[in-house]
């Protein structure tokens, strides 16, 4: 609902907060594909996002953060391959 108000407004830029965050899995992934398609759409997405794997495979650029300080940044595809960030946000 929060989303679709924002929208109305037709914003150039979208900043979302965990939009995930307590969602079962099928809205998470319906909320992922809301996200995808706003961003087809020509509107800027700021994402925070702890599902990091899924934020990262549909970003253009990822900043990590740790206690409120970036500590990595980069093209998502290249955050999402780094061994540091696979070992300490995506379980791997």
């Amino acid at each position: 609902l929060a989303m679709g108000r924002a929208l109305m407004a037709r914003p150039k830029v979208l900043l979302l907060d965990e939009p995930s965050m307590g969602l079962s899995p099928i809205m998470v992934d319906k909320i992922f594909e809301v996200v995808d398609t706003i961003h087809k759409q020509g509107v800027t997405i700021l994402l925070v996002e702890q599902n990091a794997s899924r934020a990262l495979a549909m970003a253009n650029r990822g900043y990590v953060m740790e206690s409120g300080e970036i500590t990595m940044t980069g093209e998502a595809r290249a955050l999402l391959t780094d061994p540091k960030v696979r070992a300490a946000y995506l379980g791997e």
